[in-house]
């Protein structure tokens, strides 16, 4: 499988395929309900989490309202701090300034620290073009790039992946980047964790330059943030001689005490744990104040790192660039309804109690971002100019589970009907180079046809009536799918039954001739 996402299905076709695959369904149902259970447990250890909640919104609303403000305090701080700082339009920008950054070094060799923005604007694939190899350091991540696969969870990527499937993976893969998987390696855990540590140790020990994106920004110190649950970005971060840094324009927050209200929310929420196990922190060149505790199996230092002081003793990068990265984030601001998806920290909450995510899996969304969250933020940030993103406002049922777990209040069925509502009135996709009305936009007009007869239909009670009491006596004769437009519909759901009697007659019968109330 490759690992970019140019020219994949519509999420219909790519879903219609997922879900006829019984094991990749299993690892989903799995891994989303023994992580949302978890969540669940530690969330509801906090009595004030619904303020929490409430507080994250209105600091990331009030940010994003004066957004240009703190970018600039964020680019005088890390400046002043001796950091280079960056502007990147799109994906094309940030790949080239990385990419010439990366050869000023001389070095063919980068590691990568788990990055939702790298995966966005396909960075691995910009360099390697160049040249150049980069070498992601996260378990999941490296389980996917030796696989030669895509990412399918914001929080687990290779939540796909079974223990048996790793297991080949490394045995067959691991050669080609470095030191091989242990002799008779199995599928155990313990063991798993062990050849993932001991191939990248040397990576870690021999790398230059690094490359990170960030959980958090501060505006007020231009310190950058990320939280980890193994070690391995805490040693990109503090080994390499260079760290270059691409980060959403969106990420940035204004004060430390804002940083931890977001530091009670996301890890609850991502791996239910009351906080992460590595949080570092950096501000310009030499670390600064870095903590972490380092007691799970990681496959990073392995050993915590303790409290981290002051740049200038030895710790972190000699030379800091920070990229950061607009992509469609400046014309999603602009969208009243649709900016709330710029709240999102990347917590996959979402992902996990989705049922559509369940079934069809993270691939079938044809982007880094999938679930719930992805189906309003890959629309808003790549347009709905391709067949594929048009498409993904679809990929829900509207059930508002995703609402209810996020941890900064995003309203998603709110902007997935707003975005289907832009789709059905303007949408359209280049074939060929001529312009041609996407697929689901036919479908509206049906849609539409249908709810014109139904309220005029429901506006007249003795047609209802006649309806009713012909659909009841002839329900033996109805097919078992819709013809036309309702085909596709009835594709996955079945018809509902109709009784052998109407409600309206039950309660003539039942309760007298009066109507119900």
């Amino acid at each position: 499988m490759s690992g970019t996402y140019l020219g994949m299905p519509s999420f219909p076709r790519a879903a219609a395929e997922a879900t006829r695959d019984s094991t990749l369904r299993g690892n989903l149902r799995h891994a989303t309900h023994t992580i949302r259970d978890k969540r669940a447990r530690a969330v509801a250890e906090l009595a004030d989490w619904p303020r929490l909640r409430s507080a994250a919104a209105a600091i990331k609303d009030r940010t994003l309202r004066h957004l240009d403000h703190y970018l600039v305090q964020v680019e005088a701080a890390v400046t002043a701090a001796g950091g280079t700082v960056h502007w990147a339009a799109d994906a094309a920008e940030a790949n080239r300034i990385v990419t010439a950054l990366v050869r000023a070094t001389g070095e063919t060799e980068v590691l990568k620290v788990k990055s939702m923005t790298t995966q966005e604007i396909e960075l691995n694939e910009a360099l390697g073009r160049a040249g150049i190899t980069a070498c992601e350091t996260d378990l999941a991540e490296l389980i996917v790039q030796l696989g030669e696969d895509r990412p399918s969870h914001i929080l687990v990527p290779a939540i796909h992946r079974n223990r048996a499937e790793i297991r080949d993976i490394f045995r067959a893969r691991m050669a080609d980047w470095g030191r091989p998987a242990p002799d008779g390696l199995t599928d155990r855990p313990a063991e798993l964790a062990e050849a993932a540590r001991l191939h990248l140790r040397e990576k870690f020990l021999r790398a230059k330059v690094a490359i990170s994106g960030a959980n958090f920004m501060v505006a007020e110190t231009g310190t950058l943030v990320v939280v980890e649950s193994e070690g391995n970005g805490r040693m990109c971060l503090t080994l390499p001689e260079t760290l270059i840094s691409v980060v959403g324009i969106e990420k940035v927050v204004p004060t430390w005490r804002d940083l931890g209200v977001f530091l009670q929310l996301l890890p609850r929420s991502a791996t239910a744990e009351r906080m992460n196990p590595y949080t570092s922190m950096w501000t310009g060149t030499g670390m600064g104040a870095g903590t972490g505790t380092g007691t799970g199996p990681g496959t990073g230092a392995g050993t915590g790192a303790g409290a981290r002081t002051r740049a200038g003793d030895g710790d972190g990068p000699r030379i800091f660039h920070l990229v950061l990265l607009d992509n469609g984030r400046t014309d999603t601001l602009a969208d009243t309804v649709g900016r709330q998806a710029l709240r999102c920290i990347r917590c996959s909450a979402c992902l996990n109690v989705c049922p559509v995510y369940e079934r069809a899996g993270g691939h079938a969304y044809g982007s880094p971002y999938p679930g719930p969250i992805g189906a309003i933020l890959t629309p808003q940030l790549r347009g709905t100019d391709s067949e594929l993103d048009a498409s993904l406002p679809f990929a829900s049922s509207l059930c508002g589970a995703c609402y209810e777990v996020c941890p900064v209040a995003i309203d998603i069925p709110e902007v997935l009907v707003h975005l289907r509502e832009r789709v059905a009135e303007g949408g359209a996709v280049t074939r060929g180079g001529r312009k041609a009305v996407i697929r689901p936009a036919r479908g509206h007009a049906a849609e539409r046809a249908a709810m014109r007869a139904a309220r005029w239909t429901l506006d007249h009670p003795a047609a209802l009536r006649t309806a009713q009491r012909v659909a009841c006596r002839t329900r033996r004769l109805h097919p078992r799918r819709l013809p036309g437009p309702g085909r596709a519909w009835t594709d996955t759901r079945a018809l509902p039954e109709v009784p052998a009697k109407s409600f309206r007659d039950w309660w003539a019968r039942t309760r007298g001739q009066g109507r119900p109330g």
